[in-house]
């Protein structure tokens, strides 16, 4: 697989990324909710809160596609290993993080205000473990694109 058409791919997987989250955050967390309160309407007031707070999880989202998406332009320009790629990664990590952090912090807020199950709880210990997964992936990443980005400079200079 040449280098253009890998980029091509991933740029493609990062717009189907995009659009999954779209119909995830836009269409489906709303339509579910409303379900759930047309269902349940003692529930009610905890629509609104919930839906913003939701929505709030899905802004580092699109950041870090943004981020991503840096990384693929960098890489179809040939310059796969630099220090910009690195930081992108770096970043990326940390917002990963943030973003987990942040969604268990508000679990365990909306939990002890009455406004989350304890099974709820507990099943967002599995998105936390994926959220410090890939954290942790971006950050060996970007400590690896580091390395590899200081030997490249190093054999450019070499005559």
């Amino acid at each position: 697989m040449s280098q253009k058409s890998l980029v091509k791919w991933i740029q493609g997987i990062l717009i189907g990324f995009a659009v999954c989250g779209f119909i995830f955050y836009g269409g489906l967390i709303p339509n579910i909710g409303l379900g759930f309160v047309e269902s349940y309407p003692e529930f009610g007031y905890m629509f609104v809160p919930w839906l913003v707070f939701i929505l709030l999880t899905g802004i580092p989202c699109y950041i870090f596609l943004y981020y991503a998406w840096k990384i693929t332009l960098n890489i179809d320009n040939d310059n796969s290993f630099c220090m910009e790629n690195s930081m992108h990664l770096k970043k990326m990590a940390y917002l990963t993080l943030f973003d987990t952090v942040f969604f268990m912090v508000g679990n365990i807020i909306y939990f002890f205000l009455g406004m989350n199950h304890p099974g709820v709880l507990l099943g967002s210990i599995l998105v936390v473990f994926v959220g410090v997964a890939i954290s942790v992936a971006c950050a060996a990443l970007s400590h690896l694109v580091s390395n590899a980005a200081g030997i490249k400079e190093e054999n450019d200079l070499t005559i």
